[in-house]
Protein backbone atom coordinates (compact mmCIF):
# COMPACT_ATOMS: atom_id res chain seq x y z
CA UNK A 1 0.00 0.00 0.00
CA UNK A 2 2.82 2.34 0.73
CA UNK A 3 4.66 1.79 -2.10
CA UNK A 4 1.41 2.07 -4.50
CA UNK A 5 0.45 5.34 -2.60
CA UNK A 6 4.41 6.69 -3.34
CA UNK A 7 4.04 5.73 -7.06
CA UNK A 8 0.52 7.90 -7.03
CA UNK A 9 2.45 11.01 -5.30
CA UNK A 10 5.27 10.48 -7.73
CA UNK A 11 3.39 10.12 -10.89
CA UNK A 12 1.62 13.85 -9.74
CA UNK A 13 4.76 14.94 -9.59
CA UNK A 14 6.15 14.18 -12.41
CA UNK A 15 2.85 15.15 -14.24
CA UNK A 16 3.45 19.05 -12.53
CA UNK A 17 6.78 19.16 -12.85
CA UNK A 18 6.63 18.13 -16.30
CA UNK A 19 3.75 20.29 -17.58
CA UNK A 20 5.37 22.82 -15.60
CA UNK A 21 8.53 23.05 -17.93
CA UNK A 22 6.32 22.61 -21.47
CA UNK A 23 4.08 25.19 -20.38
CA UNK A 24 6.36 27.80 -19.16
CA UNK A 25 7.82 27.26 -22.64
CA UNK A 26 4.15 27.89 -24.24
CA UNK A 27 3.80 31.03 -22.43
CA UNK A 28 6.64 32.37 -22.81
CA UNK A 29 5.81 33.18 -26.61
CA UNK A 30 2.27 34.85 -25.33
CA UNK A 31 4.38 37.29 -23.11
CA UNK A 32 6.84 38.29 -26.07
CA UNK A 33 3.93 38.49 -28.25
CA UNK A 34 1.83 40.83 -26.28
CA UNK A 35 5.49 43.15 -25.30
CA UNK A 36 8.75 42.21 -27.76
CA UNK A 37 8.21 40.25 -31.10
CA UNK A 38 5.67 43.44 -32.40
CA UNK A 39 8.95 45.73 -32.58
CA UNK A 40 11.27 42.91 -33.30
CA UNK A 41 9.64 40.81 -35.89
CA UNK A 42 7.02 42.53 -37.12
CA UNK A 43 8.78 46.27 -37.02
CA UNK A 44 7.27 48.43 -40.11
CA UNK A 45 3.70 48.15 -39.05
CA UNK A 46 2.10 50.33 -36.99
CA UNK A 47 1.81 49.46 -33.27
CA UNK A 48 -1.69 47.91 -33.34
CA UNK A 49 -1.10 46.24 -36.89
CA UNK A 50 2.29 44.65 -34.93
CA UNK A 51 0.44 43.39 -31.97
CA UNK A 52 -2.35 41.50 -34.08
CA UNK A 53 0.20 40.10 -36.37
CA UNK A 54 2.42 38.94 -33.11
CA UNK A 55 -0.94 37.55 -31.72
CA UNK A 56 -1.71 35.64 -34.70
CA UNK A 57 2.01 34.09 -34.63
CA UNK A 58 0.48 33.16 -31.49
CA UNK A 59 -2.76 31.84 -32.61
CA UNK A 60 -0.40 29.57 -34.97
CA UNK A 61 0.39 27.67 -32.08
CA UNK A 62 -2.54 26.78 -31.14
CA UNK A 63 -3.73 25.59 -34.85
CA UNK A 64 -0.76 23.43 -34.30
CA UNK A 65 -1.84 22.14 -31.25
CA UNK A 66 -4.81 19.62 -32.37
CA UNK A 67 -2.43 18.12 -35.00
CA UNK A 68 -0.16 17.38 -31.84
CA UNK A 69 -2.90 15.59 -29.96
CA UNK A 70 -4.22 13.35 -33.03
CA UNK A 71 -0.39 11.89 -33.24
CA UNK A 72 0.39 11.97 -29.79
CA UNK A 73 -2.72 10.80 -28.57
CA UNK A 74 -3.12 7.83 -30.98
CA UNK A 75 0.31 6.29 -30.01
CA UNK A 76 -0.29 7.08 -26.51
CA UNK A 77 -3.54 4.45 -27.10
CA UNK A 78 -1.62 2.27 -28.52
CA UNK A 79 2.19 2.06 -27.07
CA UNK A 80 1.49 3.97 -24.00
CA UNK A 81 1.31 7.57 -22.46
CA UNK A 82 4.94 7.85 -20.51
CA UNK A 83 7.06 7.27 -23.98
CA UNK A 84 4.53 10.16 -25.55
CA UNK A 85 5.04 12.42 -22.77
CA UNK A 86 9.22 12.36 -22.99
CA UNK A 87 9.11 12.91 -27.05
CA UNK A 88 6.47 16.01 -26.39
CA UNK A 89 9.10 17.25 -23.61
CA UNK A 90 11.99 17.13 -25.93
CA UNK A 91 9.70 18.92 -29.05
CA UNK A 92 8.52 21.65 -26.90
CA UNK A 93 11.95 22.43 -25.15
CA UNK A 94 14.32 22.47 -28.31
CA UNK A 95 11.61 24.59 -30.04
CA UNK A 96 12.01 27.05 -27.53
CA UNK A 97 15.18 27.73 -26.79
CA UNK A 98 15.70 27.82 -31.26
CA UNK A 99 12.74 31.25 -30.51
CA UNK A 100 15.88 32.66 -28.09
CA UNK A 101 18.65 31.98 -30.60
CA UNK A 102 16.32 33.75 -33.70
CA UNK A 103 17.89 36.53 -35.84
CA UNK A 104 15.29 39.68 -35.68
CA UNK A 105 13.61 41.37 -38.70
CA UNK A 106 16.42 43.73 -38.73
CA UNK A 107 18.97 41.33 -39.82
CA UNK A 108 17.32 38.64 -42.35
CA UNK A 109 13.90 40.61 -43.08
CA UNK A 110 10.94 38.11 -43.98
CA UNK A 111 12.67 35.09 -42.63
CA UNK A 112 12.79 36.49 -39.11
CA UNK A 113 8.90 35.80 -38.75
CA UNK A 114 9.03 32.59 -41.02
CA UNK A 115 10.98 31.02 -38.82
CA UNK A 116 9.42 32.03 -35.87
CA UNK A 117 5.83 30.85 -37.05
CA UNK A 118 8.03 27.72 -37.67
CA UNK A 119 9.42 27.42 -34.30
CA UNK A 120 5.75 28.17 -32.70
CA UNK A 121 3.91 25.44 -34.96
CA UNK A 122 6.74 23.18 -33.39
CA UNK A 123 5.44 24.09 -30.05
CA UNK A 124 1.95 23.79 -30.88
CA UNK A 125 2.52 20.29 -31.97
CA UNK A 126 4.49 19.55 -28.51
CA UNK A 127 2.40 20.80 -26.38
CA UNK A 128 -0.72 19.29 -27.98
CA UNK A 129 0.52 16.10 -27.10
CA UNK A 130 2.13 17.07 -23.77
CA UNK A 131 -1.47 17.57 -21.49
CA UNK A 132 -3.52 14.31 -22.36
CA UNK A 133 -0.76 12.10 -21.24
CA UNK A 134 0.04 14.33 -18.17
CA UNK A 135 -3.49 14.04 -17.11
CA UNK A 136 -3.73 10.47 -17.77
CA UNK A 137 -0.30 9.73 -15.75
CA UNK A 138 -2.19 11.76 -12.49
CA UNK A 139 -6.03 10.60 -12.98
CA UNK A 140 -5.09 6.90 -13.94
CA UNK A 141 -2.62 6.70 -10.69
CA UNK A 142 -5.11 8.06 -8.43
CA UNK A 143 -7.49 6.33 -6.52
CA UNK A 144 -10.87 6.68 -6.47
CA UNK A 145 -12.38 9.82 -4.41
CA UNK A 146 -9.26 11.32 -4.60
CA UNK A 147 -8.95 11.75 -8.86
CA UNK A 148 -9.81 15.38 -8.92
CA UNK A 149 -6.95 16.50 -6.16
CA UNK A 150 -3.85 14.29 -7.90
CA UNK A 151 -5.26 15.26 -11.44
CA UNK A 152 -5.24 19.17 -10.35
CA UNK A 153 -1.40 18.44 -10.20
CA UNK A 154 -0.87 18.35 -13.55
CA UNK A 155 -3.04 21.63 -13.72
CA UNK A 156 -1.28 23.04 -11.17
CA UNK A 157 1.44 22.73 -13.52
CA UNK A 158 -0.05 25.60 -15.87
CA UNK A 159 0.23 27.94 -13.34
CA UNK A 160 3.46 27.23 -12.32
CA UNK A 161 4.62 27.18 -15.92
CA UNK A 162 2.66 30.77 -16.10
CA UNK A 163 4.38 32.19 -12.88
CA UNK A 164 7.97 30.94 -13.80
CA UNK A 165 8.03 32.35 -17.31
CA UNK A 166 6.49 35.82 -16.62
CA UNK A 167 8.63 35.69 -13.05
CA UNK A 168 11.41 35.09 -15.36
CA UNK A 169 10.29 37.64 -17.84
CA UNK A 170 9.16 40.49 -15.68
CA UNK A 171 13.15 40.27 -14.07
CA UNK A 172 14.52 40.81 -17.47
CA UNK A 173 11.71 43.69 -18.83
CA UNK A 174 13.54 45.80 -16.04
CA UNK A 175 16.64 46.12 -17.91
CA UNK A 176 16.86 49.26 -19.87
CA UNK A 177 14.97 48.94 -22.98
CA UNK A 178 17.51 48.82 -25.51
CA UNK A 179 19.17 46.10 -23.85
CA UNK A 180 16.20 44.20 -23.23
CA UNK A 181 15.21 44.30 -27.06
CA UNK A 182 18.93 43.30 -28.01
CA UNK A 183 19.52 40.19 -25.86
CA UNK A 184 17.85 40.42 -22.26
CA UNK A 185 14.55 38.86 -24.08
CA UNK A 186 16.23 36.39 -25.43
CA UNK A 187 17.31 34.44 -21.61
CA UNK A 188 14.15 33.27 -20.62
CA UNK A 189 14.13 31.29 -23.94
CA UNK A 190 17.30 30.04 -23.99
CA UNK A 191 17.09 28.38 -20.26
CA UNK A 192 14.99 26.20 -21.57
CA UNK A 193 17.60 23.90 -22.83
CA UNK A 194 18.37 23.57 -18.89
CA UNK A 195 14.63 22.63 -17.98
CA UNK A 196 14.55 19.99 -20.74
CA UNK A 197 17.31 18.22 -18.85
CA UNK A 198 15.20 18.66 -15.38
CA UNK A 199 11.95 17.43 -17.64
CA UNK A 200 13.72 14.14 -19.05
CA UNK A 201 15.23 13.24 -15.76
CA UNK A 202 11.72 13.35 -13.82
CA UNK A 203 9.65 11.74 -16.31
CA UNK A 204 12.17 8.94 -16.91
CA UNK A 205 11.84 7.39 -13.30
CA UNK A 206 7.91 6.81 -13.76
CA UNK A 207 5.57 4.18 -14.28
CA UNK A 208 3.02 3.62 -17.29
CA UNK A 209 -0.16 3.62 -15.47
CA UNK A 210 -2.59 1.02 -14.34
CA UNK A 211 -5.34 0.94 -16.41
CA UNK A 212 -3.33 1.72 -19.52
CA UNK A 213 -1.09 -1.60 -18.23
CA UNK A 214 -4.27 -3.84 -18.37
CA UNK A 215 -4.79 -2.59 -21.86
CA UNK A 216 -1.24 -4.03 -22.75
CA UNK A 217 -1.98 -7.00 -20.99
CA UNK A 218 -4.93 -7.92 -22.69
CA UNK A 219 -4.56 -6.88 -25.76
CA UNK A 220 -7.39 -5.01 -25.98
CA UNK A 221 -5.26 -1.77 -27.63
CA UNK A 222 -7.65 -0.04 -30.17
CA UNK A 223 -6.42 -0.74 -33.42
CA UNK A 224 -7.74 3.04 -34.39
CA UNK A 225 -7.72 5.14 -31.40
CA UNK A 226 -8.77 8.55 -33.17
CA UNK A 227 -11.78 6.84 -35.39
CA UNK A 228 -12.91 5.11 -32.32
CA UNK A 229 -13.48 8.18 -29.93
CA UNK A 230 -15.20 9.94 -32.71
CA UNK A 231 -17.81 6.79 -33.50
CA UNK A 232 -18.28 5.78 -29.88
CA UNK A 233 -17.71 9.09 -27.91
CA UNK A 234 -18.65 11.88 -30.51
CA UNK A 235 -21.10 13.33 -27.78
CA UNK A 236 -18.34 13.33 -25.26
CA UNK A 237 -15.36 14.83 -27.44
CA UNK A 238 -18.11 17.88 -28.02
CA UNK A 239 -18.57 18.06 -24.43
CA UNK A 240 -15.33 18.34 -23.72
CA UNK A 241 -14.62 21.21 -26.04
CA UNK A 242 -17.78 23.46 -24.80
CA UNK A 243 -16.41 22.55 -20.77
CA UNK A 244 -12.85 24.16 -22.74
CA UNK A 245 -14.42 27.09 -24.03
CA UNK A 246 -14.72 29.76 -20.95
CA UNK A 247 -11.47 27.95 -18.97
CA UNK A 248 -9.41 28.64 -21.95
CA UNK A 249 -10.35 31.54 -23.37
CA UNK A 250 -10.89 33.58 -20.54
CA UNK A 251 -7.29 32.42 -19.36
CA UNK A 252 -5.76 34.11 -21.95
CA UNK A 253 -7.64 37.29 -22.03
CA UNK A 254 -6.52 37.48 -18.14
CA UNK A 255 -3.04 36.60 -18.67
CA UNK A 256 -1.91 37.39 -22.41
CA UNK A 257 -4.54 40.45 -23.59
CA UNK A 258 -4.54 42.15 -20.27
CA UNK A 259 -0.70 42.97 -20.83
CA UNK A 260 -1.29 44.17 -24.05
CA UNK A 261 -4.42 46.31 -22.79
CA UNK A 262 -2.63 47.65 -20.35
CA UNK A 263 0.33 48.82 -21.63
CA UNK A 264 -1.24 50.17 -24.85
CA UNK A 265 -4.31 51.06 -24.25
CA UNK A 266 -4.11 53.04 -20.54
CA UNK A 267 -0.75 53.67 -21.01
CA UNK A 268 0.45 51.68 -17.97
CA UNK A 269 4.04 50.44 -17.53
CA UNK A 270 4.77 47.10 -18.06
CA UNK A 271 5.35 45.90 -14.74
CA UNK A 272 2.57 46.83 -13.36
CA UNK A 273 0.88 43.92 -14.99
CA UNK A 274 3.52 41.34 -15.57
CA UNK A 275 3.44 41.32 -11.42
CA UNK A 276 -0.25 41.39 -11.22
CA UNK A 277 -0.32 37.99 -13.72
CA UNK A 278 2.50 36.71 -11.28
CA UNK A 279 0.85 37.04 -7.96
CA UNK A 280 -2.53 36.14 -9.51
CA UNK A 281 -1.01 32.68 -11.10
CA UNK A 282 0.97 32.27 -7.43
CA UNK A 283 -2.36 32.36 -6.18
CA UNK A 284 -4.19 30.30 -8.81
CA UNK A 285 -1.35 27.67 -8.00
CA UNK A 286 -2.75 27.27 -4.20
CA UNK A 287 -6.43 27.43 -5.50
CA UNK A 288 -6.65 24.74 -8.57
CA UNK A 289 -5.78 21.44 -5.95
CA UNK A 290 -8.47 23.10 -3.72
CA UNK A 291 -10.97 23.29 -6.30
CA UNK A 292 -10.08 19.80 -7.93
CA UNK A 293 -10.54 18.55 -4.12
CA UNK A 294 -13.62 20.12 -3.68
CA UNK A 295 -15.02 18.49 -6.84
CA UNK A 296 -14.01 14.81 -5.28
CA UNK A 297 -16.85 15.83 -2.59
CA UNK A 298 -19.68 17.58 -4.78
CA UNK A 299 -18.90 16.41 -7.87
CA UNK A 300 -17.32 18.02 -11.17
CA UNK A 301 -20.00 19.85 -12.60
CA UNK A 302 -20.57 22.04 -9.64
CA UNK A 303 -17.79 23.59 -9.38
CA UNK A 304 -16.80 24.07 -12.81
CA UNK A 305 -20.40 25.79 -13.91
CA UNK A 306 -19.78 28.10 -10.58
CA UNK A 307 -16.15 28.97 -12.24
CA UNK A 308 -18.06 29.43 -15.48
CA UNK A 309 -20.37 31.21 -14.04
CA UNK A 310 -18.48 33.82 -11.52
CA UNK A 311 -16.53 34.86 -14.55
CA UNK A 312 -18.96 35.90 -16.94
CA UNK A 313 -20.63 37.97 -13.79
CA UNK A 314 -16.71 39.44 -13.58
CA UNK A 315 -16.82 40.19 -17.03
CA UNK A 316 -17.18 44.11 -17.05
CA UNK A 317 -16.02 44.64 -13.47
CA UNK A 318 -12.76 43.18 -14.40
CA UNK A 319 -12.41 45.83 -16.93
CA UNK A 320 -13.87 48.84 -14.82
CA UNK A 321 -10.60 47.91 -12.12
CA UNK A 322 -8.55 47.95 -15.08
CA UNK A 323 -9.49 51.58 -16.31
CA UNK A 324 -9.15 52.61 -13.02
CA UNK A 325 -5.14 52.53 -13.52
CA UNK A 326 -4.81 51.74 -9.94
CA UNK A 327 -1.84 49.46 -9.41
CA UNK A 328 -3.88 47.81 -6.33
CA UNK A 329 -7.04 47.46 -8.85
CA UNK A 330 -5.62 46.14 -11.40
CA UNK A 331 -3.84 43.16 -9.14
CA UNK A 332 -6.91 42.95 -7.63
CA UNK A 333 -9.03 42.06 -10.83
CA UNK A 334 -6.41 40.20 -12.24
CA UNK A 335 -6.27 38.39 -8.84
CA UNK A 336 -10.10 37.62 -8.78
CA UNK A 337 -10.36 36.31 -12.67
CA UNK A 338 -7.46 33.95 -12.00
CA UNK A 339 -7.93 32.67 -8.44
CA UNK A 340 -11.55 32.79 -8.47
CA UNK A 341 -13.36 32.21 -11.57
CA UNK A 342 -10.51 29.97 -13.54
CA UNK A 343 -9.28 28.25 -11.09
CA UNK A 344 -12.74 26.57 -10.41
CA UNK A 345 -13.16 25.64 -14.01
CA UNK A 346 -9.55 24.10 -14.15
CA UNK A 347 -9.02 22.43 -11.04
CA UNK A 348 -11.43 19.27 -11.63
CA UNK A 349 -10.77 19.38 -15.18
CA UNK A 350 -8.29 16.70 -15.80
CA UNK A 351 -10.21 14.18 -13.65
CA UNK A 352 -13.63 15.79 -15.48
CA UNK A 353 -12.55 15.02 -19.04
CA UNK A 354 -10.83 11.91 -18.25
CA UNK A 355 -13.56 10.80 -16.76
CA UNK A 356 -15.52 10.81 -19.86
CA UNK A 357 -13.76 8.52 -21.95
CA UNK A 358 -12.90 4.65 -21.54
CA UNK A 359 -9.37 3.92 -21.36
CA UNK A 360 -8.50 2.26 -25.10
CA UNK A 361 -9.29 5.68 -26.24
CA UNK A 362 -9.17 8.37 -23.53
CA UNK A 363 -5.84 9.51 -24.63
CA UNK A 364 -7.38 10.56 -27.95
CA UNK A 365 -10.61 11.38 -26.88
CA UNK A 366 -9.58 14.04 -24.48
CA UNK A 367 -6.50 15.34 -26.53
CA UNK A 368 -9.18 15.71 -29.73
CA UNK A 369 -11.76 17.82 -27.18
CA UNK A 370 -8.98 19.68 -25.18
CA UNK A 371 -6.93 20.90 -28.34
CA UNK A 372 -9.75 21.72 -30.92
CA UNK A 373 -11.27 23.75 -28.54
CA UNK A 374 -8.10 25.76 -27.82
CA UNK A 375 -8.03 26.71 -31.18
CA UNK A 376 -11.43 28.33 -31.22
CA UNK A 377 -10.89 29.85 -27.62
CA UNK A 378 -7.70 30.56 -26.24
CA UNK A 379 -5.53 31.01 -29.53
CA UNK A 380 -7.91 33.14 -30.83
CA UNK A 381 -8.97 35.33 -27.70
CA UNK A 382 -6.01 37.87 -27.73
CA UNK A 383 -6.20 38.10 -31.34
CA UNK A 384 -10.11 38.75 -31.21
CA UNK A 385 -10.22 40.71 -27.91
CA UNK A 386 -7.64 42.98 -29.69
CA UNK A 387 -9.95 43.34 -32.68
CA UNK A 388 -12.77 44.11 -31.00
CA UNK A 389 -11.13 46.41 -28.66
CA UNK A 390 -10.09 48.47 -31.87
CA UNK A 391 -13.29 48.46 -34.04
CA UNK A 392 -14.93 49.88 -30.38
CA UNK A 393 -12.42 52.87 -30.30
CA UNK A 394 -10.60 51.53 -27.50
CA UNK A 395 -13.44 50.67 -25.36
CA UNK A 396 -13.10 46.99 -24.14
CA UNK A 397 -16.95 46.38 -23.34
CA UNK A 398 -16.83 44.28 -26.74
CA UNK A 399 -14.43 42.16 -24.75
CA UNK A 400 -16.66 41.54 -22.04
CA UNK A 401 -19.36 40.75 -23.82
CA UNK A 402 -16.84 38.19 -25.53
CA UNK A 403 -15.92 36.50 -22.17
CA UNK A 404 -19.54 36.28 -21.35
CA UNK A 405 -20.37 34.47 -24.36
CA UNK A 406 -17.74 31.92 -23.83
CA UNK A 407 -19.15 31.31 -20.15
CA UNK A 408 -22.43 30.95 -21.99
CA UNK A 409 -21.01 28.17 -23.91
CA UNK A 410 -19.36 26.10 -21.14
CA UNK A 411 -22.31 26.54 -19.03
CA UNK A 412 -24.69 24.90 -21.00
CA UNK A 413 -22.33 22.41 -22.30
CA UNK A 414 -21.09 20.91 -18.86
CA UNK A 415 -25.08 21.35 -18.06
CA UNK A 416 -25.12 19.09 -20.52
CA UNK A 417 -22.87 16.35 -19.31
CA UNK A 418 -23.48 13.59 -16.73
CA UNK A 419 -22.09 13.79 -13.32
CA UNK A 420 -18.38 11.83 -13.33
CA UNK A 421 -16.67 12.21 -10.50
CA UNK A 422 -17.97 8.76 -8.87
CA UNK A 423 -17.13 7.15 -12.54
CA UNK A 424 -14.57 4.00 -13.04
CA UNK A 425 -11.12 4.90 -15.00
CA UNK A 426 -10.62 1.28 -16.08
CA UNK A 427 -13.50 -0.54 -17.55
CA UNK A 428 -14.38 -4.31 -18.57
CA UNK A 429 -12.05 -4.90 -21.11
CA UNK A 430 -12.50 -8.09 -22.47
CA UNK A 431 -15.50 -6.93 -24.00
CA UNK A 432 -14.47 -3.07 -25.23
CA UNK A 433 -12.20 -4.79 -28.18
CA UNK A 434 -15.40 -5.69 -30.27
CA UNK A 435 -16.39 -1.22 -30.41
CA UNK A 436 -13.39 -1.15 -33.03
CA UNK A 437 -13.52 -4.73 -35.26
Amino acid sequence: MAQKNSEVVKSALSSFIGTAIEWYDFFLYGTAAALVFPQLFFPESDPLIGTLQAFATFTLGFVARPFGGIIFGHYGDKIGRKSMLIITLMIMGIATALIGLLPTYESIGIWAPILLIVLRLLQGIGVGGEWGGAALMSVEHAPKGKRGFYGSWTQMGVPGGLLLSTAVFTMFSSLPEKQFLTWGWRIPFLVSFLLIGVGLFIRLRVMETPAFQKVKETQTEARLPILEVLKAHPKQVLQAMGARFAENGTFYIFSVFVLTYTTEQLGMPKSMALNGVTIATALEFIAVPLFGALSDRIGRRPVYMGGAAFTALFAFPFFWLLDTKSTFFTWLAIIIALALGHAAMYGPQAAFLSELFGTRVRYSGISIGYQLASVFAGGLAPLIATSLMAWAGGKPWTVAVYLIFMCLVTLISVYWTSETYQNEVSEKLAEAKSISS
